[in-house]
């Protein structure tokens, strides 16, 4: 907790607790942490004690498909057509085997047989579901729900846990995992507050590693400039997670981690940091591991296998992110100001975050200017149409002044500036 605290963490999300048997997605039983974890007390504790230090708890919730050893399957592979349960789970058929030798067949996630999808139509189902929610609040005192496979799950189901989470706590904050589509079908009142932006990722690490910010210029216009798709919603955005390779892998050139991090912190959405990536640990999965994305934390992070250790100098790169996180929390203008363009090129990249003039509250009209460099050596930057006074630095300190309606300064390499009028307060 000391540590999340020096990065300015405010919620930690835990992956998937509770009882299974082998990587977490595959529930046994959803009211008892799984024991190689630790137990329901340890839980109990570990979220008092994030609470007690500002920090919001999140769990993953898998409410699409079970393990096998789920009792209620267990009891289906017992009794067959006798079972109570045959209703609970979706595609259920006794007319073919499934290739694990039961005499019924089901529907999975993803062809994956040890992961049997739950029928979310069913009433029991969704009672189970939602009793298991209400023991996470009312035991643990959690904050919010990351539901995986997001994009599996029934519309009504979504909304009626919507509704239900509600009653329970609130404010209470569901998150989608949803890897492609239309994101505004799931973010949306009444259904879930954000969902994983897997379309910018992408641009945000092949920007750097290709020195092309077109990609990213021409995702982040579709999602959040004048007419963008998810203007005004806070998607949960991210440059590594639990199943894709570490950003320290994934680019060429480490150096490009700083600025990295420092999009992510600056662009419209909800910035997260997987565990280990703020060192700049390595890992990639194979097509059939992926327990290189997954080591046990280690402190201090020189302690992590040679083929994972820092591509970095761990200390810099989790102290550029703890600059950053500061600088969000500080200005609402990169929390909650528009997204505009200023200028694109393959190794120089500027917006406007803004929040418009009009507007309520003692920032409103507040802006700052972002800017990013890729390429390995300090570049001049010219920024016309910025009317007329000065911008201050307050990443690395420092004023520019506006001369002819135009903004010029340099950008050291490798980093970036984060300018806001030198009047502001």
């Amino acid at each position: 907790i000391p540590r999340l605290l020096e990065l300015g963490v405010n919620a930690l999300y835990l992956g998937p607790l509770f009882e299974s048997t082998a990587h977490g997605y595959d529930t046994l039983d959803y009211f008892h942490v799984d024991r190689r974890l630790g137990n329901n007390a340890g839980l109990k504790a570990l979220t008092a004690e994030l609470h007690r230090n500002g920090i919001m708890a999140v769990l993953d919730g898998v409410f699409n498909h079970t393990g096998r050893h789920f009792f209620a399957f267990r009891d289906l592979a017992e009794k067959g057509r006798a079972s109570a349960y045959g209703s609970w789970f979706s595609g259920l058929d006794f007319n073919r085997r499934s290739p694990l030798g039961d005499p019924f067949t089901y529907d999975t996630w993803a062809g994956a047989f040890d992961l049997v999808k739950l029928n979310g139509h069913n009433r029991e189902v969704r009672n189970h579901l939602f009793e298991a929610l209400r023991f996470w609040v009312e035991e643990f005192d959690i904050d919010g729900l990351r539901l995986d496979a997001a994009d599996q799950l029934l519309p009504d189901f979504m909304d009626e846990l919507s509704a239900f989470a509600g009653t329970l706590k609130q404010d209470f904050w569901l998150l989608g995992e949803v890897v492609a589509g239309d994101y505004s079908g799931w973010a949306r009142p009444g259904r879930l507050d954000s969902v994983t932006n897997y379309e910018l990722y992408k641009g945000l690490w092949s920007c750097l590693k290709d020195r092309n910010f077109f990609e990213l210029a021409w995702t982040l216009n579709r999602q959040f400039g004048d007419e963008g798709l998810y203007r005004g919603q806070a998607l949960y955005n991210f440059v590594d997670n639990h199943d894709v390779d570490r950003a320290a892998s994934v680019l060429d050139n480490p150096a490009h981690l700083f600025p990295l991090y420092g999009l992510l912190f600056t662009v419209p959405g909800i910035p997260s940091i997987y565990y280990g990536s703020e060192y700049g640990i390595r890992g990639r999965r194979s097509k059939t591991d992926d327990s290189a994305l997954r080591p046990a934390w280690a402190w201090p992070p020189e302690h992590y296998p040679d083929d994972i250790s820092p591509a970095v100098d761990p200390a810099s790169l989790s102290g550029a992110i703890a600059r950053f996180a500061a600088l969000r929390k500080s200005r609402a203008a990169l929390r909650e100001g528009s997204y505009r363009e200023l200028f694109k090129g393959h190794g120089q990249f500027a917006f406007l975050r803004e929040i418009p003039p009009g507007g309520e509250g003692p920032e409103r009209g507040a802006k700052l200017v972002i800017a990013v460099n890729a390429d390995g050596r300090e570049e001049g930057l010219r920024l016309p149409g910025m009317g007329q006074g000065r911008w201050r630095d307050i990443l690395n300190g420092g004023e520019y002044t506006v001369s002819g309606g135009t903004l010029e300064m340099t950008i050291p390499p490798a980093w970036l500036r984060i300018l806001e009028p030198a009047d502001a307060g």
